[in-house]
């Protein structure tokens, strides 16, 4: 029983070892990859830096939660945006994506058709310009979409 009780801790000891043993880069090398992972995530319609709207456009922050209860959501699930607005897609609690799929959004252009990556890190964001068509679009979390964890969208000129 002994040689077991050794074996496993010598097991957890190692798998912690490997996933907590991370080294933190240098500044320069943050930044860097930082800097060369925007152009991909901006040539998808997605900016994982902020934004600014254009004209009069405003800021609208969408937050993407698990809240107390265990539920998976968008907050606000539902909304209106005009032509020039950021939409700032910001994680609260929780791991998430945001994708508006292409089949649910038939007719309709403008919009990313790429997921954006997932949001890991509580502030993490993810923005877009918009500048689509008049019309509501459908957009969701790709692991939680099952749970209920959908939004729609309305684009006005």
């Amino acid at each position: 029983m002994k040689k077991t009780t050794i074996a496993a801790s010598i097991a957890v000891a190692a798998l912690l070892a490997a996933c907590g043993g991370e080294s933190k880069a240098p500044a320069a090398d943050t930044a860097a990859a930082t800097a060369a992972a925007t152009p991909a995530a901006a040539s998808n319609g997605w900016s994982a830096t902020p934004l600014t709207p254009t004209g009069s456009g405003k800021v609208v922050v969408v937050n993407a939660m698990t809240d107390d209860k265990g539920l998976n959501r968008f907050d606000p699930a539902t909304f209106e945006v005009h032509k020039g607005d950021v939409i700032r897609f910001t994680l609260k609690v929780g791991v998430h994506n945001v994708h508006f799929l292409p089949d649910s959004n038939a007719g309709k252009s403008g919009f990313p058709t790429a997921p954006t990556d997932m949001l890991q890190l509580p502030g993490q964001t993810f923005d877009v310009l918009v500048d689509w068509p008049e019309g509501t679009y459908y957009f969701q979390c790709d692991p939680h979409a099952l749970l209920g964890m959908k939004g729609h969208v309305k684009v006005e000129d």
